[in-house]
């Protein structure tokens, strides 16, 4: 596992082996990751070109780590820091989950998480850490200028009706609604 610039995210690029028969490779190892991840709830979304879905975090505690790996096509998987008092609240890292690179992400609890479908139908697996719970559960917009996200250009972005009304980072910051940085670590400190 390799960690990106946001403490609490990290990259998984498996060792894709193939052959004239095809290909296998292992996309979840539970020996690898650098903490704990007790696997609650598997998703699965199909989104067609330019469906763009989050910035979707959970209260913590307990908060709901993601493992993410795209099945079938290509998408932009963004990270956002979103805990209050992180050296590194407010910013994001993009990077492309697809059907060749086998490439996963582990967002830890109290990170934001995006994406959107670059090829024509994408199919994304989610592995959570917590099953989903509605009143914990909450957006932040993904076009919110104040986080300038770099979404492709010349791809349409197609919301859902809740994330097209979720608050921007600002309002979420205004009414209490992220997580803390402190929070966080310390329930993260539970976790290994």
């Amino acid at each position: 596992m390799d960690p990106l610039g946001i403490d609490g995210a990290w990259r998984h690029t498996p060792l894709v082996h193939a052959d004239p028969r095809g290909s296998f490779f292992e996309a979840y190892r539970a020996a690898d990751l650098p903490r704990r991840f007790e696997l609650a709830q598997v998703n699965c979304s199909v989104s067609a070109r330019g469906v763009l879905r989050g910035v979707h975090f959970a209260d913590v505690p307990p908060g709901q780590a993601k493992y993410v790996m795209c099945l079938s096509g290509s998408v932009m998987d963004v990270v956002v820091d979103i805990r209050v008092g992180s050296p590194t609240f407010g910013r994001w890292e993009a990077l492309t989950l697809d059907d060749e690179t086998r490439s996963a992400v582990l967002i830890a609890e109290g990170l934001g998480h995006a994406f959107m479908a670059l090829s024509e139908q994408a199919t994304v697996a989610y592995l959570c850490s917590e099953p989903y719970a509605p009143g914990r559960e909450h957006g932040i917009h993904p076009l919110d200028p104040a986080l300038s996200i770099g979404w492709p250009a010349g791809v349409e972005p197609v919301l859902s009706e809740k994330d097209a009304k979720a608050p921007s980072l600002d309002e979420a910051l205004a009414t209490g609604l992220l997580p803390g940085y402190q929070v966080c670590r310390e329930f993260y400190a539970t976790l290994h």
